[in-house]
């Protein structure tokens, strides 16, 4: 049987709290919590599905939104196409209709309410943000780096990779220091490319893995209480990642980039069929820049990812090493 296609909504109040509604006991997944939503009707659209289950289940009329995630997921007896969209602007206050109780939820907190299986992915959705910056150039000169980071920072980055291969371990680690002081200034994560224990040796939020370091692992490589994600190129890494249980990955490159202009890249249509077979947050990595953020969600991204186009300013006597991993 094809899965069931349903419309869900992640609703946001104005103090950044998230709606949740509890399923009735009796029914499938009955008595744990859910974000808003329901079937869609054969042949009806997307965007009235949503609008109507949103307006008969909570009495709130939608008035715009946007793709967020797209999760399948099979039971045992049946299978779900979660189609979730974040709800950018709504009129009315929710209640009930169906007398089912509400909860208003910050994103940190949503881990401690019981959810069906298929809704955990979009948690991670919920607290990512649509943009991930890629440190550039150049780490050796700590100050000009550390300055770069800060206007970033300023800028509104709030989910950051600390990426510097042409640094030892020893030079690293201290970077990782002062760079996770000015990202915890601004409320901001920082992920270190590398391994994970250098992690645990400067406290930092998580760990970014490139492709080799993915694809050699057979368990996550930290607990949930830190972020996970993973550079993937193909259906296989993504795969794996999502094996892993990885928080999010980076798939590139869509487009081309400034440096390496020849390469082959996946192009919109293949990121969104490659995107369509995993359930976990995905950004788009290559020849990214902020305006493009609109089709990257449309095409089944979390958002974008970069250096440059995010803000980091490439030195005029070189452009940097590669972002991809």
């Amino acid at each position: 049987m094809p899965p069931i296609h349903v419309a869900v909504a992640v609703i946001e109040d104005d103090q950044g709290r998230i709606l949740l509604s509890r399923r009735p006991e009796g029914v499938h997944q009955g008595g744990l919590w859910e974000f808003p939503g329901g079937k869609i009707e054969e042949g009806e659209d997307l965007t009235l599905g949503l609008e109507r289950e949103i307006r008969e289940e909570l009495g709130l009329q939608v008035l715009s939104h946007r793709p967020l995630i797209t999760v399948t997921h099979h039971y045992s007896d049946k299978s779900v196409l979660l189609d979730v969209h974040r709800v950018t602007a709504f009129s009315g206050s929710p209640h009930g209709r169906e007398g089912q109780p509400l909860a208003w939820v910050t994103p940190e907190m949503l881990t401690d309410y019981p959810m069906p299986a298929a809704d955990r992915p979009i948690i991670n959705a919920i607290k990512l943000p649509g943009t991930y910056l890629i440190t550039g150039p150049d780490p050796a000169d700590s100050a000009s780096f550390l300055r770069r980071l800060e206007l970033a920072l300023q800028g509104g980055e709030r989910l950051v990779q600390l990426r510097a291969p042409e640094l030892d371990r020893e030079a690293f680690i201290g970077l990782a220091r002062q760079a996770l002081a000015r990202c915890r200034a601004q409320g901001a994560v920082l992920l270190l490319n590398g391994g994970p224990d250098w992690v645990k040796l400067t406290g930092a939020d998580g760990v970014h893995l490139n492709s080799r370091r993915l694809m050699a692992l057979e368990t996550r490589p930290l607990d949930s209480a830190k972020w996970v994600g993973a550079s993937c190129h193909d259906a296989c890494e993504l795969r794996h990642a999502q094996r892993l249980g990885l928080d999010f990955a980076v798939l590139s490159p869509v487009m081309p980039t400034a440096s390496h202009p020849g390469a082959r890249t996946l192009g919109w249509p293949g990121f969104q069929q490659l995107v369509s077979q995993v359930s976990l947050p995905v950004f788009a990595l290559g020849g990214m820049e902020r305006q493009l953020l609109p089709e990257a969600w449309n095409r089944g991204a979390q958002g974008i990812a970069g250096i440059r186009g995010l803000g980091w300013e490439f030195r005029a006597e070189g452009r940097g090493p590669r972002a991809e991993d």
